[in-house]
């Protein structure tokens, strides 16, 4: 499976020719499944749901022109079949992971038994991430919260971390947690971003010592691409890597 993980979708000219050249197709001749699982958590969330899936939402994503497009509902998935969701997973050329919760997202990909299939779909096959869809892939991951679910978050992701960190005029949570291994490095999305400025350059240095592996942080007009366990950053904006000392 090759992987294109970004922080707000198909941003630009750099990250779409990326994402053709990982399907080997245009996009117009390949089928999509858009997973939405994350965005539940938030106030609002069904309506973005439904903006997502109408090609309606600020992350270019579901409605770039797909062939096809299919909805895979992560918490529907343990009360049905495998009969009636795997083959199609296995037969899409592309799984479009959307934002919101990564937390909830990792939570659900383990439950609903796609985190285990992943590994095993075809070669050709693009996982897309968005902001948390790209947190949740990784191996570790870091995300801030007013209020994190502390009674779940043993429950959501072993071996969490929680401690308190000012963010600007009010402190924030931050949260470091597993997610389901697709990559060996974690991702901080929407760096430097005006709506995000718990995002900054210096909290993520923060977050990224954090994290038990190298962290990429990626601003909305960069992905970071992964073909046989070879990585490569995408971009027309700006991002910074941290390792491990």
């Amino acid at each position: 499976m090759k992987i294109l993980l970004t922080s707000a979708g198909i941003k630009n000219t750099s990250i779409q020719n990326a994402l053709v050249d990982l399907l080997g197709k245009p996009i117009a001749e390949s089928n999509a499944l858009v997973i939405p699982t994350a965005i539940y958590p938030f106030p609002g969330g069904a309506y973005m749901a439904g903006r997502l899936i109408r090609g309606e939402s600020a992350s270019p994503l579901a409605g770039l022109g797909w062939k096809s497009l299919g909805v895979l509902e992560l918490t529907a998935l343990p009360s049905i079949d495998d009969e009636a969701w795997i083959p199609t997973v296995r037969e899409a050329d592309a799984l479009l992971v959307w934002g919101g919760d990564p937390l909830f997202l990792a939570h659900w990909m383990r439950q609903s038994r796609l985190a285990d299939l992943l590994p095993s779909l075809r070669p050709e096959a693009v996982y897309v991430g968005v902001s948390a869809g790209s947190m949740a892939a990784t191996s570790a991951f870091s995300e801030t919260y007013l209020d994190p679910p502390r009674g779940d978050v043993e429950a959501l992701a072993s071996e969490d971390i929680v401690f308190a960190t000012p963010q600007g005029d009010i402190n924030r949570i931050l949260v470091t947690a597993q997610g389901v291994g697709l990559v060996d490095f974690a991702v901080i999305p929407h760096l430097d971003h005006e709506d995000h400025p718990d995002a900054s350059l210096a909290n993520a240095e923060k977050w990224a010592a954090r994290n038990p592996v190298p962290t990429y942080a990626i601003d909305d007009q960069t992905a970071i691409r992964v073909v046989d366990g070879a990585v490569d950053v995408i971009s027309e904006g700006h991002w910074k890597l941290f390792t491990q000392e």
